[in-house]
């Protein structure tokens, strides 16, 4: 993907969320003369100002737990790449232990159309927190086999999940980032 291309270089060499994600769109918009257009997150863990940054131009809300309380961010939030100087929505989140963020895509939000079932993906976030289980990967795979489940196992659009989830140190200092790609 371009736009992921273009942000994430301009991210690696320094640039801050909100201007990569406007360069990126500029890019686009010029790469395909304003007529293709993409969405974009960006999830940030500032060490410096300890607050999470979301960076969105992407109409599919993000799903928040903060203080053991769930909501929704669905501000108006435009993709990128259809005209120049797209400015993205940056909502900045003191980080605290408990904090949990939900990014998606599209698909996820369309899951179940085709069958005429659809997902509160807010109830979905609620029922996980109380659940007790406080493992990113559990909630992550809870999002994805609802949604295959509301496709009954054919969705029709390509779905990604993102689960952040602040906890206590595990004793040591070291980052930790799981990523799986199927081939």
């Amino acid at each position: 993907n371009v736009v992921a291309r273009k942000a994430i270089g301009l991210l690696a060499d320094g640039v801050r969320d909100g201007a990569a994600a406007r360069a990126a769109s500029d890019y686009l918009h010029t790469y395909r003369s304003g007529k293709v257009s993409a969405t974009l997150n960006i999830l940030s863990i500032d060490l410096h100002t300890h607050t999470l940054v979301i960076t969105r131009n992407n109409p599919a809300p993000v799903l928040l737990i903060e203080a053991g309380h769930s909501r929704m961010l669905a501000d108006p939030s435009e993709p990128v790449g259809t005209r120049r100087d797209i400015r993205p929505q940056i909502i900045e989140i003191p980080l605290t232990i408990g904090l949990v963020a939900v990014i998606f895509t599209d698909g996820l939000i369309h899951a179940g159309a085709r069958t005429g079932r659809q997902a509160d993906w807010l109830a979905e976030l609620g029922a996980l927190n109380a659940s007790g289980c406080f493992e990113p990967q559990a909630w992550a795979d809870h999002f994805l086999d609802t949604a295959l489940q509301l496709d009954d196992g054919r969705p029709t659009d390509d779905v990604s999940v993102l689960v952040a989830m602040i906890s206590k140190r595990l004793g040591d200092d070291a980052r930790r980032l799981s990523l799986t790609v199927p081939l």
